[in-house]
């Protein structure tokens, strides 16, 4: 059974799946099942780069940046995409992102209690929870 907002990876292909309503049956792509990706939540390096934190700003609103010291944005090393989803699994903002681009989502406001997603091209998917 697949749950609403999970995220799933191909292992031939690469094709990065994540699922709208909750369901029954595997996901399979490359004739293969797709791997259930589960977000990271430590880091195991002195300068984390790879958390989303959440930054309140007294005039922008709530910045999403990825890393307590920004995560490289260059071709070989940078985040694909920053989503947030709320604690109700209601509301959920996706914004992608390219290598220059900052590691960074503005968010008007805040939804409640929150979480960030952050995926990193080499190392994976990362979790951040705002307070």
């Amino acid at each position: 059974m697949t749950e609403k907002l999970e995220m799933y990876r191909c292992k031939i292909c690469g094709n990065f799946v994540q699922v709208i309503l909750d369901g029954y049956g595997e996901l399979v792509c490359c004739g293969e099942a797709m791997e259930k990706i589960n977000p990271n939540t430590t880091e195991e390096v002195k300068t984390e780069y790879h958390i989303p934190v959440y930054k309140y700003t007294g005039k922008d609103g709530i910045v999403i940046q990825v890393g307590v010291e920004p995560h490289p944005m260059i071709k070989e090393h940078y985040i694909m995409f920053i989503e947030t989803i709320s604690e109700d699994k209601k509301r959920v903002k996706l914004q992608y992102l390219e290598p220059g681009d900052q590691p960074k989502m503005l968010l008007e406001s805040k939804i409640g209690k929150e979480n960030a997603l952050a995926f990193c091209n080499l190392h994976g998917l990362w979790r951040g929870e705002s307070d």
